[in-house]
């Protein structure tokens, strides 16, 4: 059982929306031994929302490569999940994460915020320049978009034949 209430929140809302969740082999504790599966979801909200700042002009200091799958919103994810652990499934809690890019809740680090590391140059200053430069409906275009990508697609339901029910006959 996961003892940490984020873990297990995450776990729990993952399993209930139906999301792959994988093992970590190897992982620090137990209370993270689950994660959740982002691929796909920054170009699902990149797809819903095509003007979105990608903000992916850096550079890679091992391939010294433009880094173009690394954008704002990979890293306004990874921060939301990983370094915050929020669930990804509530509105409430991307927008708690979007008031600390505003400034206005918890205490972003920059030294410990997603690719800080990875890239030649910070991206913190120029993701939390692009979320404040957002107007509130932008913003929430950004939240539902996030949601949507957490969500999983319904399928579309197939005709079902109406049963055919045979009353027994009156004998008249």
């Amino acid at each position: 059982m996961v003892a940490n209430p984020v873990a297990k929140t995450l776990l729990l809302g993952a399993i209930a929306v139906g999301l792959a969740v994988t093992p970590i082999v190897g992982a620090p504790s137990a209370e993270i031994a689950q994660i959740i599966r982002m691929e796909g979801v920054g170009q699902k909200v990149y797809t819903q929302l095509p003007d979105f700042p990608k903000e992916n002009q850096y550079i890679n200091k091992e391939t010294g490569q433009v880094a173009v799958d690394d954008t704002l919103v990979t890293r306004l994810v990874r921060y939301h999940l990983y370094s915050k652990g929020r669930p990804p499934f509530y509105r409430l809690d991307w927008k708690i994460t979007l008031a600390d890019y505003l400034g206005l809740a918890g205490q972003m680090e920059p030294g410990d915020y997603p690719s800080a590391k990875k890239l030649n140059k910070n991206p913190f200053p120029g993701d939390v320049a692009a979320i404040r430069k957002l107007n509130q409906a932008e913003r929430n275009a950004l939240v539902q978009a996030l949601v949507d990508a957490f969500t999983p697609q319904t399928r579309s339901p197939q005709s079902v034949p109406k049963p055919v029910i045979k009353l027994p006959s009156s004998g008249k």
